[in-house]
């Protein structure tokens, strides 16, 4: 492996499921100096009941009653009908709009209902802002979305509908972005590879400690599964390293969940612990600060 060599991100990283606030604005940042994490309450419109559908809303809440200097809530626009299907199948995006079939608008396992609708748009509308907003400011940008990666082209798996993430993947491409996905969920984001493994200029890496939606990626995407804590982060560690030696990048997606965490019953494995969580996310965006233009404002 060459050592060394920098990749410079000439734009910015975008953090989904990123949690920081200043105030909450409507559509576009209101200062240049801001940095924009998109939210809206029709992130959480969907009738079904649980985490996924309503974290977010505990974030921003939560948040707002503490702000954080620096950063902005920004309400994205929904992505329309035509937008989800530049990467999703017509009759998988009109099966979520209308409700039928309902196996396949229920395919994600969240029971549908007309605000599903809504509520989708609007959270990957969120992910696809976060790119734009990095490439348009050469800065970082972030969303509270969540249930991307497990969905592909046709149907939606594991609370996933939409795939924001290949969403904003080709948001970036079709910018003329080489892009790196950065997935650190618990699961694998085998329906983002599914979509965006033939795309030339989109990398994945993938870290895993649960088998659920794992696949076999092509070089020079990655998955990694880790049953031992002890490895987590230094497998990480040198898989960030690994990227040293390919060409450069313009823009990382980083899906930063959380649900590897060991009190999780989903997917938590033992001795992944918050200071753990806190160390891989300091990684993820230290690499991404020490590969970035000389311009870049942090």
């Amino acid at each position: 492996m060459r050592r060394g060599r920098k990749h410079r991100l000439h734009q910015g990283l975008v953090a989904i499921g990123a949690c920081a606030l200043l105030r909450i604005t409507e559509h576009q940042e209101d200062t240049y100096s801001l940095i924009p994490i998109y939210y809206s309450p029709d992130y959480t419109a969907a009738d079904d009941d649980f985490d996924t559908t309503r974290k977010a809303t505990w974030v921003a809440a939560s948040l707002l009653s503490a702000p954080i200097d620096g950063v902005a809530l920004v309400g994205p626009a929904s992505l329309t009908a035509a937008q989800l299907e530049q990467v999703h199948d017509p009759a998988y995006v009109q099966a979520v709009r209308t409700g039928k079939p309902r196996h396949l608008a229920e395919s994600s396992g969240i029971r549908w209902d007309p605000k599903v609708w809504q509520a989708v748009r609007s959270s990957n509308g969120g992910a696809v802002a976060a790119v734009l907003a990095a490439l348009r400011t050469r800065r970082n940008a972030g969303s509270l979305s969540s249930g991307l990666h497990h969905a592909s082209r046709a149907s939606g798996m594991g609370f996933c509908t939409f795939n924001g993430l290949a969403l904003a993947a080709k948001a970036g491409r079709d910018r003329g972005a080489r892009v790196l996905i950065i997935d650190l969920d618990a699961h694998g984001g085998g329906g983002t590879y599914s979509i965006v493994k033939r795309w030339p200029g989109v990398v994945q890496l993938d870290l895993v400690v649960s088998s659920l939606d794992t696949y076999r990626p092509q070089t020079p995407s990655t998955l990694d599964y880790i049953r031992d804590a002890a490895d987590y982060l230094p497998v990480l560690r040198e898989r960030l390293a690994t990227l040293d030696a390919g060409p450069a990048f313009d823009l990382v997606i980083y899906n930063a969940g959380v649900d590897l965490y060991e009190g999780c019953d989903i997917g938590g494995l033992r001795g992944i612990t918050a200071a753990v969580l806190a160390e891989r996310d300091r990684m993820v965006f230290e690499w991404a600060a020490q590969h970035t233009c000389p311009w870049r404002l942090c």
